[in-house]
């Protein structure tokens, strides 16, 4: 019986460019095993080596950009220069990994607490073998970036590409064995949703999902059963805030950008926009002005003016249509756009619209443009968080103060403030949802960092006889490690001084009974047990304060 086919087919044009033949089950079982062999060895190289070898790939995929940006457009639709910039954005993450991972994966010192003979630490080890399931619509900058991370941190990989970009997942596969000490650490498996069921259950030891949140349930489900860790990215329903104080005309413009780039299919698209009354007309003119002036088409030219392509995975059609139509349906209307022509549906702006339509409500992943009249920043921040996803937001306000203390309120994971989807290219900020977008941050110390488990331990010699740690574990000692829980970790004055109060009480009273003589030894005593308390304050809590 034959293998499978995936064909690579261009959705601007229908044309037919290449074909891959799909993993089978087996291929997969058998890539965990290799890559299970080779993690050792990969996790004992000192991270400077792992830096080196990926430096490497940087330099492959710099050479490679042309031919990475063509791909890329053949099999998305989207325009040369918006295929760039997924090279763009991969190589300044792996950049930015590269001249980190030291700092980032380096062994911690934590404080020994009462263990004053021990020393204590934190290392980073990786997981063994990871599995990235990659989506489609940035089939580079989601799938190289966290293969890059997973190696920085000693692991190795099993990459699992979309099925729906099978020719970027083959270049990919191409690039990555460019460099061949990469070779034994890293396999790609192509194929369809079955592929990636096979791959989870082979099992690898780790998981890393970029998807929608149906796919996200399905591989969590399938995780379960073995127990794997997993770290999902999923869908959004990010709104837009324009307040009263917005610079309108900017808003608008980058409004337009951040709900229509890659023709809306970005996890992270303005999808509900939230304008202020005072300005919302002013702002729903210039919104529609700069959508029909939006240009649509394909081209490979490198330098072609198109802006939005077609829709990448024809299925995401469906759902475009759906909610357009339900909106129009409970009294929406298009302002502009709002026809399909044939792989590509025209950038569309909607008002009228409320929490009760589908398009404001589920993801649409589609180049369309809500937009609702709110009374004042309350009503706004209200309906901003009355979703069930919590990817990113954005704020627009002249003032940052003001922009500040509404981002402040709202439930994501992120917030950008007078600019759309552009926090997603900083290296160093986490980036990662709430609610039903997700857990799990990428990009910079904790993007790296997730691919690791703390190993941790302490060390020292046999515990010493003058230890009160030592001393604790031994019977006949209550009374004074009730003493010394007091004294190191008492909340307040009162409750840290009570034990000196309650050993200098039967010397005061020894003293009361012996004031009429001149024997001093009880005040010596008294003196004595007071000094020692002290000397037990100063030597333990202090101790803790430090972080020592």
């Amino acid at each position: 019986m034959g293998r499978e086919i995936l064909e690579f087919i261009n959705p601007a044009t229908g044309e037919r460019f290449g074909q891959v033949a799909m993993a089978t089950e087996d291929e997969a079982r058998c890539a965990v095993q290799d890559l299970r062999a080779a993690a050792p060895g990969w996790a004992r190289r000192p991270v400077v080596e792992r830096v080196r070898v990926l430096r490497e790939l940087q330099s492959v995929l710099i050479a490679a950009r042309d031919e990475i940006s063509a791909t890329i457009t053949q099999d998305t639709g989207k325009s040369r220069q918006d295929a760039l910039i997924e090279v763009f954005v991969t190589v300044d993450m792996l950049n930015d990994a590269c001249r980190h991972a030291h700092q980032w994966l380096r062994r911690e010192r934590v404080s020994r607490g009462l263990y004053v003979f021990k020393s204590c630490h934190v290392e980073p080890r990786p997981f063994g073998v990871v599995a990235i399931i990659s989506p489609w619509n940035y089939p580079l900058a989601l799938s190289v970036p966290p293969v890059v991370a997973a190696l920085l941190a000693g692991n190795t990989v099993a990459l699992k590409p979309s099925e729906v970009t099978a020719a970027t997942g083959v270049l990919v596969e191409s690039l990555l064995r460019r460099v061949p000490e990469l070779r034994p650490l890293v396999r790609v498996l192509h194929g369809d949703g079955s592929v990636g069921a096979a791959l989870v259950s082979a099992p690898p030891d780790y998981i890393f999902l970029t998807g929608s949140t149906p796919t996200g349930r399905k591989v969590m489900r399938a995780a379960a059963e073995h127990l794997t860790p997993i770290t999902c990215e999923l869908g959004g329903k990010d709104a837009m805030l324009v307040l009263a104080d917005a610079d309108v005309a900017a808003a608008a413009r980058w409004g337009a950008w951040g709900a229509f780039f890659n023709a809306g299919q970005t996890c992270m698209a303005v999808e509900r926009v939230y304008v202020h009354s005072a300005v919302y007309d002013d702002f729903v003119q210039q919104a529609v002005a700069e959508t029909e002036a939006l240009k649509v088409g394909y081209s490979l030219e490198t330098e072609a003016l198109n802006q939005v392509g077609p829709l990448t995975f024809p299925k995401q059609m469906e759902i475009v249509e759906r909610h357009v139509a339900d909106a129009v349906a409970q009294g929406a209307r298009i302002l502009t756009g709002g026809q399909r022509r044939g792989a590509f549906y025209e950038p569309t702006v909607l008002v009228d619209v409320t929490h009760a339509m589908l398009l404001m409500r589920e993801e649409t992943f589609g180049p369309l443009m809500p937009i609702m009249r709110v009374a004042d920043d309350a009503e706004a921040v209200s309906l901003a968080n009355d979703s069930a996803f919590g990817l990113s937001a954005s704020v627009w306000s002249r003032d940052r103060e003001h922009a500040a203390g509404v981002a402040r309120q709202l439930q994501t994971g992120s917030v950008i403030i007078n600019d759309t989807i552009a926090q997603f290219g900083v290296p160093q900020l986490p980036f990662g949802g709430v609610k039903q977008s997700g857990f799990g941050r990428t990009h910079g110390k904790a993007g790296l960092r997730q691919f690791t488990q703390p190993f941790a331990y302490a060390a020292g010699g046999p515990p010493p006889a003058v230890d009160l740690a030592t001393v604790l574990r031994q019977p006949g000692h209550y009374r004074l490690g009730s003493a010394i829980l007091r004294l190191a970790f008492g909340v307040g004055p009162r409750q840290r001084l009570a034990p000196v109060v309650e050993a200098l009480e039967p010397v005061v009273e020894a003293i009361e009974r012996k004031s009429r003589s001149a024997d001093l030894k009880w005040l010596g005593l008294g003196l004595g047990a007071a000094g020692l308390a002290a000397a037990v304050v100063l030597a333990v809590a202090p101790r803790r304060r430090r972080g020592r």
